[in-house]
């Protein structure tokens, strides 16, 4: 893959093209509603000399956060590595938001991947499409990460069913042990992998790989080109032994709602 290529169409089809820019050259997403709503900047396009019209931007998010559509919701200005200029996580920071731990944006081209791995005896994959299946994803995820879910519930709960997204649980009898899911972006070449976190006795094992060949091959029927993951530590290393190649770093900087 032409990794300068492949930025440039990442940026424009899941960056840039994700929603309409603001008066301050900024993409901002809003999800959901209220306390459990997410919203944040995905794409920023100031040049390394644009400092001053990066604080704008940055102060007309926290002015944002205080209004009726944003008021309560935990903001986040996703960074990528090779974002401009070069200070604006100092600029950020300033402006009081806090950076969390980074991951690596990893892609690969679903039709260079395997697509054939098995998954473990004992273990089924099986396909979310209702509010139970939600909540499976929903605990393990709990487990795997040792964190309090009910913004990723609330979030899976509505868009359970929907054309734009396909859930997974990997279930050991009747218990979950992994759980997983893929988000479609109409008009790109994209999917998106997300979760595949795994309880800790069933790592390990094979599952994380097979969920990813089992949502490879989904989205090739799908018509997409390229599978794209913000991977942890942890997964990173799997994932290049898939054949993924880093892209970038991302580093969310959070804005506690006032």
């Amino acid at each position: 893959m032409d990794m300068g290529q492949l930025r440039k169409t990442f940026d424009g089809q899941i960056r840039r093209g994700a929603g309409p820019v603001t008066a301050e050259g900024v993409v901002r997403l809003v999800e959901g509603d209220g306390p459990n709503g997410w919203a944040g900047v995905v794409w920023s396009g100031f040049t390394a000399e644009e400092g001053a019209q990066a604080d704008r931007a940055i102060a007309a998010q926290r002015t944002w956060l205080r209004s009726p559509e944003g008021k309560g919701r935990e903001f986040e200005w996703k960074l990528y590595s090779y974002d401009l200029p070069a200070d604006l996580p100092d600029r950020l920071t300033a402006a009081g938001f806090v950076a969390e731990p980074p991951e690596t944006l990893m892609v690969a081209e679903i039709a260079a991947l395997p697509t054939d791995t098995p998954v473990p005896e004992g273990v089924q994959l099986e396909p979310v499409t209702d509010a139970a299946g939600v909540h499976l994803i929903a605990d393990v995820h709990d487990q795997a990460f040792g964190t309090e879910s009910a913004r990723l519930r609330e979030r899976l709960l509505a868009e359970v069913g929907g054309p734009d997204v396909e859930m997974t649980v990997a279930m050991a009898g009747e218990r979950p042990v992994c759980g997983a899911r893929m988000e479609f972006h109409p008009g790109t070449e994209f999917a998106s992998l997300w979760g595949g976190g795994t309880v800790e006795e069933w790592r390990g094992r094979g599952i994380y790989r097979a969920l990813v060949a089992h949502r490879a091959r989904i989205a090739a029927a799908r018509g997409c080109r390229y599978l794209q993951v913000d991977a942890s530590d942890q997964s990173r290393p799997i994932l290049e032994r898939l054949g993924f190649a880093a892209l970038a770093v991302t580093t969310p900087y959070i804005l506690a709602a006032d």
